[in-house]
């Protein structure tokens, strides 16, 4: 759904500034998750760490025009003369009160989730258990806070038939704005724990304002068997319908009769409203996916799904994949990673995980815990809970990491035990070494960073590097720039390690020069950027399936070329709670490499797309197969006439504007008509012209240095296979580069030269993996003297047209292990 800007602006009772037309569909908040900018309306959130005005000026450079301010710009008319501006008091109340008007607008069943764990899962399996049948909208992952919420409620649709939203507080106050938005036909409580009780003077004031979600609902959902709930649910709740379970008292609305637990499943015998016993089971057998199945089942039933279907639903019910994740480690460990929060319920939740996970192989259980913030209970009392736990749960090995761990190292119980100031300490520890054949779990507060514990970071020495200039980079990016238009953005390559130029350094300089896109080829490329502090949109173009969590939580955008790939883009999105996740939809012009067939394929993928909610086509693309070529003419003509057709049959069954483009580098010089919404720049960017090969500016220069000199006479060999035969007495410099660091073997043989004091030195016999031999024979040279393999003054082209390739390969060939050398002029 679309609103004017007008009608925004009656909606939150703002001030206008500016009187320019716009549709707004997105809201945004994180400047970083910026996507559809002609759509989006930007609310510039005040917090006590940030201020969103200080991203008016990057975002309205990447296109937003509508801004929800506290303060309006001083000269705004001139700085930003396409620009909105809606001023308010306060830019938090303005966003909870557009999504609270916007929830107005629908009629239909909403339930609302609150409690102290678990909400992510009821709120997941409900939707696996109601979407069958329902048109569900649910909030994406955990988003339940005071922004999370609104931003949540606004995804709401024309086709919704239900809305699931978690309602998350951490302390008083909060609940009122959030129960106005959500405004809960259905209102959950899934339990009552410790979570945030430093802000609260009793469980019972915590119970007390979770409840306030309950106000309006026409029907709550609780657990009868907790007494404080019970207690504050009579006093603040005297009308609808109490849908409450229990296993104690047969009188219940929703009486558990038993609860069956197997080797992987579990059964629950359950009485409905006093009805018959019937029953589900479910492929789960720890305490908290029972809890959380009993409160699906509750609102499930009352939503009017039979007893039989609700079998059926629940024994197909996945793993949810939001905080807790099982992965393979090194030497024979196996990670349960929950480092999302700690607190002593989830820390029981995990620990149960761990106990009931199969292991055959009788590994050690270990526990790796940062301190527990945020509990309201004294350390020492705390941390002897936590001993019980682990001695419970069967921990064998605890590594305690935070100061109070620290101070109350007494108070666990565990022989084999050890304590850090920090995560780094650890790192660096004995123990972090030697850690062999055991079931790990990590489980720690945010702000311990505990995803420093899967990396170890190892230094790089060699005396071969790889120089790269930065300030070329720039040229170059200004140089293709000035053959665009304005308006055109642009998407640069930065995959294979940024054409063997390291990604990070690159992707900052053009992050710094406004770029439209960054594009990766795997999602690993595009994760180690975002974990370099690059936040620019990043397009994956090879995504591979088993990597779609990883791109979900790095905001990663793949490319989709398949039914097959979409299907499973798809599946995976609605498994982690996603809606909208932006994609770019690839034709296949006449490649024929990837992409959908433009005439045949396009009814039956705008259907698909139409017919679900969790991905959304930012852009539609194709590659021209010769448009650095003048004899491939007529085919790119062809080709673009294909993808016109296809990308705008795409484009008309979509409200939103969906991205064209398809000119590459050689393209947006060669047919600057076909420049489309935007370009992408790849070996244009790195100082290479595709029309004619010739150097823009040269970014990559690969030196090294001379190791040893030797007089080898006439007749001898030099290298592998006595291929270097000698006809004169020589002198043989052997320099610290082989095919290992990405020199190509058919160089060697006398096929190709370096530069040794500016003059060319031929090599001479095989190249090996990490040496090679030139011949210096009338060069004046000495040990140590740096030698050029190419760059600013023996061009990459040299050596790609010694062995008949192209640029891309001689660059993309450097390997990892050759330093990197950034400057800039």
């Amino acid at each position: 759904m679309t609103y004017t800007i007008e009608k925004v602006t009656t909606l939150i009772g703002a001030r206008r500034y500016g009187s320019h037309e716009a549709k707004i569909g997105f809201l945004l908040t994180d400047s970083r998750s910026l996507c559809f900018p002609e759509e989006t309306l930007f609310f510039a959130l005040h917090t006590s760490r940030n201020d969103g005005q200080r991203y008016i000026d990057d975002l309205y450079r990447r296109g937003v025009r509508n801004f929800v301010v506290e303060h309006v710009p001083a000269q705004y008319a001139q700085t930003y003369p396409q620009a909105n501006f809606l001023k308010v008091t306060n830019a938090l109340e303005a966003l909870q009160r557009l999504a609270e008007r916007h929830r107005d607008e629908f009629d239909i069943p909403v339930v609302g989730i609150t409690g102290s764990n678990g909400k992510t899962m009821v709120k997941e399996w409900l939707y696996q258990i109601m979407s069958p049948q329902l048109c569900v909208t649910r909030s994406p992952r955990s988003y339940n806070s005071q922004i999370g919420v609104p931003l949540s409620v606004w995804l709401i649709n024309e086709h919704t038939q239900l809305g699931i939203f978690e309602a998350g507080i951490s302390e008083p106050g909060e609940m009122r704005a959030l129960r106005g938005i959500i405004q809960p036909t259905i209102a959950v409580l899934t339990n009552l724990g410790t979570a945030h009780q430093e802000n609260f003077s009793s469980m019972e004031e915590k119970c007390r304002e979770k409840a306030q979600l309950f106000h309006d609902a026409q029907t709550i959902v609780y657990c009868a068997d907790d007494d404080t709930v019970s207690r504050v649910v009579n006093e603040v709740y005297t009308h609808g319908e109490r849908l409450c379970w229990s296993q104690r008292d047969r009188r219940a609305p929703l009486y558990i009769k038993s609860i069956e637990k197997k080797a992987t499943a579990t059964t629950v015998t359950y009485s409905y409203q006093g009805g018959e016993p019937a029953w589900y089971s479910l492929p789960f057998i720890d305490d908290a996916s029972i809890t959380c199945s009993i409160a699906c089942a509750a609102v499930a039933l009352r939503l009017g799904l039979s007893p039989d279907v609700l079998d059926e639903r629940m024994q197909q019910l996945e793993p949810i994949a939001m905080r807790l994740e099982v992965k393979q480690g090194q030497h024979g460990c196996t990670l349960i990673n929950d480092s999302y929060n700690s607190d002593i319920n989830s820390l029981d939740i995990a620990l149960d995980f761990m106990q009931r996970r199969p292991d055959h192989q009788g590994r050690r259980r270990t526990l790796i815990l940062s301190d527990i913030e945020q509990s309201g209970e004294r350390a020492a009392g705390l941390y002897r809970e936590v001993s019980a736990l682990c001695q419970k749960r069967g921990v064998e090995k605890f590594i305690g990491i935070g100061p109070q761990l620290c101070e109350q190292a007494d108070k666990i119980h565990i022989t084999d035990k050890h304590f850090y100031a920090n995560v780094s300490q650890f790192v660096h520890s004995p123990e972090f070494h030697t850690m062999r054949d055991e079931v790990i779990l990590i489980k720690g507060a945010r702000r311990f960073d505990f995803d420093q514990l899967t990396e170890l970071l190892v230094q790089k020495v060699h005396e071969t590097i790889l120089e790269v200039n930065l300030s070329a980079v720039a040229k170059n990016l200004n140089w293709y720039r000035s053959f665009m238009k304005p308006e055109t953005k642009l998407v640069c390559m930065i995959k294979a390690d940024a054409y063997g130029a390291g990604s990070v350094e690159i992707a900052k300089t053009l992050q710094e020069h406004r770029v439209d896109y960054l594009a990766v080829a795997v999602a690993d490329e595009g994760v180690t950027l975002r974990k370099n502090g690059i936040t620019a949109n990043i397009m994956v173009m090879n995504p591979e399936m088993s990597a779609f969590k990883t791109m979900f939580d790095y905001d990663l955008e793949p490319e989709v070329y398949s039914f097959r790939l979409l299907e499973a883009m798809i599946h995976a999105a609605e498994k982690e709670g996603i809606t909208d996740y932006p994609v770019h939809i690839k034709l296949d012009t006449g490649m024929h490499r990837l992409g959908f067939n433009p005439r045949e394929d396009m009814d039956l993928l705008i259907d698909r797309l139409k017919h679900q909610n969790a991905v959304i086509p930012r852009s539609v693309f194709s590659h021209f197969v010769g448009s650095d070529s003048d004899s491939f003419d007529d085919f790119s003509a062809q080709q673009f006439a294909l993808f016109d057709e296809g990308s705008r049959r795409l484009q008309s069954a979509f409200g939103h504007h969906i991205l064209r483009h398809i000119d590459n580098s050689a393209g947006i010089e060669h047919f600057p008509e076909r420049q489309l919404d935007m370009c992408r720049l790849g070996l244009g960017l790195y100082g290479i012209d595709p029309r004619d090969n010739h150097v823009i500016n040269t970014v990559s220069t690969l030196k090294t240095t001379i190791l040893q000199l030797r007089h080898v006479p006439a007749g001898e060999t030099v290298g592998y296979s006595r291929k270097g035969v000698l006809t004169r007495d020589s002198v043989i410099a052997a320099i610290p580069i082989g095919y290992a660091d990405g020199l190509n073997r058919h160089l060697g043989n006398r096929h190709c030269y370096c530069l040794v004091n500016g003059q060319r030195a031929e090599y001479v016999g095989n190249i090996c993996m990490d040496v090679c031999m030139i011949d210096v024979t009338d060069i004046p040279c000495a040990e140590g003297d740096s030698v050029e393999i190419f760059g600013e003054q023996l061009p990459v082209t040299v050596l790609s047209d010694a062995i008949d390739t192209i640029p891309y390969e001689i660059l993309t060939d450097v390997s990892n292990r050759v330093k990197r050398v950034y400057y800039q002029d």
